[in-house]
């Protein structure tokens, strides 16, 4: 089916059930829904829009923007923009889609105005009346056009949506979506979530992503259920809301489920007379404390689910009780086939990490004018999705980070996901955000952004030697920086690409540690003590002074050891993280002879301490 289509069964088995909700609005019907869309159509027709056009819109979030979504797409192709965009990004967008017209509420003062009158772009103004039902507006403006006013129902093969990709490491690609693709994947989240025509939905996500328009607006739709359409994520109004509207269920972003839980100890009342029945999280990895936390303050289950625009959002989901869920998992494939591949394009086996892939019936079948990226993209009939993980044995999805947001630490591959989890795993830590930075020995060095629990504080070197008791030495960030947010773009995800840039942060060259050294015999008594305590840990021979304690087969639990037996053989107070950061005989003894010269303490040749006082 297409969304019209659907909207038009809708509307004729309950056309007096509520469709969308807004905050000091009168409820819209199915009904009256359904003859708008068809009306608003027609008046495209009429303003020279045909089914193949694009046609750009810049509106606030809201109800009109998804009423507007339905009817555009409709009768032509929409193309929702970010109100938020500058004349420079809405010059690009424009241009390059390119946009037969701009429908634009005419209560906006925005760039794009300029831009499209610029480019010769017609302007289609869109209004409201605050006391009519949600969502209903008209037009005014455009193309003259003779095109005879045509309310059929698009093909389901015809091209309903096109959204642009981030563009943070390449440039945007233009996503086409069909009706076919879009109706698929809101049936797939229907399914997957039991959606009933019963449920609402309190939507907080942008309509201007993929993730508003189709886990929110599209499959409460398809469900002949309900959406509230809030003005945007606002965590002050959010238990407002909650109040108000007694939605079943919400889908957001982590970084907004970390806000809703900073504010849900004043309004345990209201939680405790709501009717949620879950709580979904997708378009950004969901930090296992967070899930717990709100688990915990709402007594309902948190489904996590991994989409892509072009998927059309979804492509797995965790299952709701009784089924399993696995924490720390996307869930299983949830409407199109997913497998593992190889460099090559072999498919893997489970617990072999590789590339994802995805093929299904909501899934592009390729960019908009784009060969090269299509050939890059697909593989035999599989499109790559860019994302690193790993299937378990029961088909259970892991997300290891985005392929090229993993950091390559001298030949090490990172995982930001994981410092992340092992970074909020720390009692003071609110939020993490791991990202790489140029190293000039190294090539890329693992550093983080932190929010810090209100009233509560933590140092750097703490937190780097906490990450350091749960992770490899070479995973622990070399650098740690405290903020008050955690960086996010326009839809709310963490912006890990260009953060180095962005904060100035890079590291100078240093010497490089090798697997292969040459043998280098202790020096002096510190590294003869040092080196006869990595012996005994080790169980091997006495090692030479270059050579890397972690390379050479040992751990953070042994590094552990190590600096205690380091402390009582010495009597200095050498860190865990010293050591992480001088993982040699030599480096770890510069260490303890500075610490050691600083209190005027010496080791003699035959490896005792003389307390005597220096000059």
């Amino acid at each position: 089916m297409s969304i019209p289509q659907n909207l038009e069964e809708r509307g004729r088995s309950a056309p007096e059930a509520h469709a969308l909700y807004a905050p000091g609005r009168t409820p819209l019907d199915y009904g009256t829904l359904k003859a708008h869309v068809v009306r608003t159509a027609a008046s495209l027709r009429r303003l020279g829009i045909a089914r193949d056009d694009i046609v750009a819109v810049v509106l606030p979030n809201g109800p009109e923007m998804a009423t507007t979504f339905l009817s555009v797409s409709a009768a032509a192709i929409c193309a929702p923009l970010n109100p938020a965009y500058q004349a420079d990004e809405f010059a690009f967008y424009l241009s390059d889609l390119p946009a037969k017209a701009l429908v634009i509420a005419s209560s906006l003062d925005s760039p794009a105005r300029d831009v499209a009158g610029s480019g010769g772009i017609p302007i289609v103004e869109l209004t409201w009346d605050p006391s009519d039902p949600a969502g209903l507006f008209s037009l005014e403006g455009g193309p003259a056009g003779d095109v005879e006013p045509d309310i059929q129902a698009p093909h389901q093969n015809d091209i309903a949506l096109v959204l642009h990709t981030s563009g943070t490491t390449s440039r945007p690609k233009i996503v086409p979506l069909t009706h076919a693709n879009l109706c698929a994947s809101a049936r797939h989240i229907g399914a997957a979530l039991e959606l009933t025509p019963a449920d609402r939905c309190l939507n907080v996500m942008p309509l201007f992503h993929i993730h508003g328009l189709v886990a929110a607006l599209l499959s409460s739709l398809q469900a002949g259920g309900s959406a509230v359409c809030t003005p945007g994520f606002v965590g002050a109004s959010f238990f407002d809301w909650l109040a108000e509207f007694r939605p079943t269920w919400y889908t957001a972003v982590p970084t907004m489920h970390r806000a809703v839980l900073s504010r849900a100890a004043a309004h345990s009342a209201t939680i405790s007379s709501g009717v949620l029945r879950f709580i979904r999280s997708s378009s950004a990895a969901l930090p296992r404390a967070t899930l717990e936390e709100l688990e915990k303050t709402f007594g309902v289950p948190v489904i996590e689910a991994y989409g892509m625009t072009e998927a059309a959002h979804q492509m797995a989901s965790n299952p709701l009780p009784p089924r399993l869920r696995k924490p720390g998992t996307v869930g299983r494939a949830a409407g199109p086939e997913i497998t593992v591949l190889d460099a090559d394009g072999r498919t893997l086996p489970a617990r072999v990490r590789g590339e994802i892939a995805i093929q299904g019936p909501n899934v592009t079948s390729g960019y908009l004018r784009n060969p090269k990226a299509n050939t890059a993209a697909f593989t035999g009939g599989w499109l790559r999705t860019g994302d690193e993980g790993v299937l378990d044995d029961d088909g259970y999805l892991v997300i290891l980070g985005r392929l090229k947001e993993l950091i390559n630490r001298g030949g090490e591959k990172i995982s930001p996901l994981e410092v992340d989890e092992a970074l909020m795993a720390h009692p003071a830590v609110e939020q993490a955000l791991t990202f790489s930075a140029p190293d000039a020995s190294l090539g890329e060095e693992v550093a983080a952004v932190v929010v810090v629990r209100r009233d509560m504080e933590v140092t750097e070197r703490k937190l780097r030697e906490f990450v350091g008791l749960h992770l490899a030495h070479f995973k622990v960030p070399r650098r740690v920086i405290f903020a008050s947010s955690i960086p996010l773009g326009p839809t709310g995800k963490p912006q890990r690409t260009g953060l180095a840039e962005r904060l100035g942060i890079s590291f100078d060259a240093s010497p490089r540690p090798t697997f292969i050294v040459e043998h280098v015999a202790p020096r002096s008594p510190v590294e003869e003590i040092l080196a006869s305590i990595w012996a005994t840990l080790m169980r091997s021979d006495s090692p030479g002074v270059n050579e890397n304690f972690f390379y050479a087969g040992g751990d953070s639990a042994l590094a552990t050891q190590f600096v205690a037996r380091v402390r009582d053989t010495l009597s200095v107070d050498v860190s865990l993280l010293s050591f992480f950061d001088n993982p040699t005989v030599a480096g770890l003894a510069s260490v303890v002879e500075d610490a050691l010269a600083a209190e005027c303490i010496a080791v003699t040749p035959d490896n005792s301490i003389d307390g005597s006082t220096g000059s």
